[in-house]
This record gives structure tokens, C-alpha cells and sequence, in this order.
């Protein structure tokens, strides 16, 4: 079984098969990404294929191997921006599980909290977004998180303090609205 670092060295040499087996295990990870950044299934399909297709083309341009999930991360991240600047108006599509009552009454009060956040999360910018994303669900280190974003470490902190404080003033905003309010955003 070859290690991820020979796969990437085989891609770099122009091994499609490789490439093919390097995809295939962040594809998921890829796919979650552009989901959280962009909030429509569709939409981070087409920008994780975008990104995947970028990848074989500049496969060769990688300096460090060791690097490669974090630069597929940054492709990513990139063809969400631009996913979302074609599609500026995005519709959020909310799949609910079925929940019983009875069985499990905190389940409840986990649903609104979740929609609650979505509310929140939806009122973010994609950058926004992408930084909470890149930090809370890749937990990534601030060096490998400002890689992944392109951007300086500096940068990638003061951006995740700005999105962190839009999303709880999104969420306090949230609490303040009505109830009718609130199921007409949701």
C-alpha cells in the first residue's frame, strides 16, 4: 500500500490512477467544505468538481507533497468563492429528520439549536463561513488553516475573530426576532 506522499510524488509524474486514489479519499472531506461555505448540496458538488479537475491540472506544481490535502482544501475553498459569486442568490435547502417526541425530548431542543445555527451560519459571508469552516470542522492549525485559506496567519485570525463575532451577533439578533419571524427565515 503505497503511503500518501508516494501517491502524490505518482500524480505529480503524471499517474492518473494515483490522482485518482488521492481524490477519492478527500473527496468527502471536499465535499463538507464546500457544503458548510456554500449551504447547497449542488452547489459543492460543482465546486468540488471544479476544484478536483484544478488539482489534476496543477498536480504538478506542488513543492511539498506533505501539503497536498491542505492545498486541496485551498482549491476548494477558492472554487466555493466562486461558486457563490455565480450564484449570488443561493436557496438553502433544510433536510429534517424525523424526531420522536416521546422517545427523545432533548432531540428537540437540538433541532432548534441546529437551525438556529443554520440561521445563523446562512447570514455569513462564504469568506466567513469559510474560515469558521476551515478552523471548527477541519481543525486545522492557524499555520495550516492560513495555508489553506491563502491568506497570512494574521490575516486568517483576525478574519476568524470578525466571522465568529458576526455569527454570535447573527445568533443574538436571531434570539431577539419573533417566533413567526423566525419560521418565515427558516
Amino acid at each position: 500500500m503505497a503511503t500518501r506522499r508516494e501517491l502524490v510524488e505518482r500524480a505529480k509524474d503524471g499517474d492518473h490512477d494515483a490522482f485518482v486514489a488521492l481524490a477519492d479519499t478527500a473527496y468527502d472531506r471536499m465535499h463538507r467544505v464546500a457544503d458548510l461555505i456554500l449551504r447547497d448540496r449542488d452547489l459543492a458538488s460543482d465546486a468540488v468538481q471544479e476544484a478536483i479537475i484544478s488539482a489534476w491540472m496543477h498536480v504538478r506544481a506542488i513543492r511539498d507533497p506533505d501539503r497536498f490535502e491542505a492545498w486541496l482544501y485551498r482549491l476548494t475553498i477558492r472554487a466555493s468563492y466562486r461558486e457563490a459569486r455565480r450564484r449570488s442568490t443561493t436557496v438553502v435547502q433544510i433536510t429534517e429528520r424525523q424526531i420522536d417526541i416521546a422517545d427523545d425530548v432533548d432531540a428537540v431542543s437540538n433541532v432548534d439549536l441546529r437551525d438556529s445555527l443554520e440561521r445563523g451560519f446562512r447570514r455569513l459571508s462564504p469568506e466567513q463561513r469559510a474560515v469558521l469552516v476551515v478552523h471548527h470542522y477541519l481543525q486545522l492549525a492557524d499555520i495550516e488553516a492560513a495555508a489553506a485559506l491563502g491568506v497570512p496567519v494574521g490575516t486568517m485570525k483576525s478574519r476568524l475573530n470578525r466571522a465568529n463575532t458576526a455569527l454570535r451577533a447573527a445568533l443574538d439578533a436571531d434570539d431577539r426576532l419573533p417566533q413567526v419571524a423566525k419560521e418565515a427565515l427558516a
